[in-house]
């Protein structure tokens, strides 16, 4: 009889583990898909650099905001239940997106479509509930490889857009174009939401059922909920503010065509989002701590190489050959496989990253996984909503296009100390032998 409950639990967490990447790749790449469209729809519209990046920021607006909620959500009523209703709430949205023919009717509708976003802390919250705490790290890791979900656009997108006609199929009732990406999703999101709802355990598992919701919210009064929070904004917003941004920075400055552009993207998403199993793997072995040692210090490295700008340096010495006596001494730019090379470390990094700051939050918080974890993912997101913004403005202001590295060298930077700076003061509040246990030990910061 144990042994029929057991299988039964071993093909329930699977289904659900299967189910909800799935899905979870459905909803990311809904979520970022404006990050390739943006360009075709940047010229049938005639918008400015700014306005394609508050276009793809305000859908990653509303994919942060209710993260939290989500997670809480998830936690009372169960995953089966709010990840199938989170799809089709999004269905509509991306149909009226396809059908969308001016800038501020795009943008209301992807402030909607956005929606899609929140299935990350709902799917967290589900493969938490039913995975035991020794296999966590590696079942939240291949879940949130479904951010992998965000090169989907990027590898079909431009083919798409180049083999339907703008005129669509069916006298016009399939959009072509880039319209014809966004209607694809909503047929993909009717399929995906009837096959979680019947292939997944109707009998769900609900760890905050019977809880008050202020005891749910309890944990986030913890300073290091918001540490976490930090952490997520480097290796997560900025990995959807890089995601939506990349294309665009191919095409700008290097002069590449919307495919090459798509294309080299997809190497940074793909270890970005794939890698994230191992980093889970690598936080139950090794422990979260030092993997994010590792991840930031390498991606300080990486982005510090990234934010050198082109230039060089010429020196005036007149001589009687040559008068005006200018000679360039010393140049540098990098060249566009350097260029992706670092970006590439940089997505191994993020990739790695995700899963071990998700590692954290079980730990720290067992019963409260999806307030804590729905925080922290949305802040984090709120990351990838700021950031191509800040990306823009700081063009704008330097005219340096290496500033988005910097920017980003920043941010990674102050993370890294912070971090630091927690791990010397629970040493010297210690034992020295602490340092070994740093990961599964809950020291007051």
């Amino acid at each position: 009889m144990m042994n029929n409950k057991t299988t039964k639990d071993n093909q329930g967490k699977t289904s659900v583990l299967t189910l909800s990447t799935i899905g979870f790749t459905l909803m990311f790449a809904v979520w970022l898909m404006f990050g390739v469209l943006g360009i075709p729809i940047r010229k049938e519209l005639g918008l400015t650099d700014v306005q394609l990046s508050w276009l793809a920021a305000i859908a990653i607006l509303n994919g942060s905001l209710w993260r939290l909620l989500f997670g809480i959500l998830a936690d009372r009523f169960g995953g089966r239940k709010v990840f199938t209703l989170l799809v089709l709430a999004t269905i509509i949205p991306s149909y009226m997106v396809s059908r969308a023919d001016t800038y501020i009717e795009l943008m209301i509708w992807a402030f909607f479509v956005g929606m899609a976003g929140n299935s990350f802390s709902v799917g967290i919250s589900w493969n938490s509930a039913w995975y035991p705490a020794e296999q966590k790290g590696f079942a939240l890791g291949v879940f949130g490889a479904g951010n992998v979900g965000a090169s989907v656009t990027k590898l079909i997108g431009p083919t798409l857009i180049t083999l339907i006609p703008a005129a669509g199929l069916a006298n016009g009732f399939i959009p072509g174009g880039w319209r014809f990406v966004p209607f694809m999703y909503c047929v993909l999101l009717i399929i995906m939401a009837i096959a979680m709802w019947v292939f997944t355990p109707k009998q769900d598992i609900t760890p905050g059922a019977d809880r008050p919701m202020m005891e749910m919210l309890k944990p986030l009064k913890y300073i290091r909920v918001w540490r976490f929070s930090l952490y997520y904004v480097v290796v997560f917003g900025a990995y959807v503010a890089l995601s939506v941004w990349l294309p665009k920075y191919y095409v700008d400055v290097y002069g590449l065509d919307l495919k090459h552009a798509a294309l080299l993207t997809t190497l940074f998403i793909f270890p970005a989002s794939l890698l994230r199993p191992l980093g889970g793997y690598l936080s139950d072995k090794f422990g979260a701590r030092r993997i994010m040692y590792w991840v930031f210090g390498l991606m300080l490295a990486a982005c510090f190489f990234l934010s050198l700008p082109s230039a060089s340096i010429v020196l005036n010495v007149p001589t009687s050959v040559d008068p005006s006596g200018q000679r360039e001494a010393f140049a540098f730019s990098m060249n566009v496989t350097w260029f992706t090379i670092f970006v590439f470390i940089v997505g191994v990094c993020m990739g790695v990253g995700k899963a071990a700051v998700y590692k954290y939050i079980p730990e720290y918080f067992p019963k409260d996984v999806g307030a804590v974890g729905g925080l922290v993912g949305m802040l984090g997101a709120l990351g990838g909503f700021f950031l191509p913004p800040l990306f823009a403005w700081f063009y704008q202001l330097t005219f340096i296009p290496q500033s988005t590295f910097f920017l980003m060298f920043l941010i990674t930077g102050i993370s890294f100390a912070w971090l630091h700076v927690t791990v010397m003061r629970l040493l010297q509040k210690a034992s020295p032998d602490l340092e070994h246990r740093l990961d599964f030990q809950d020291a007051h910061e």
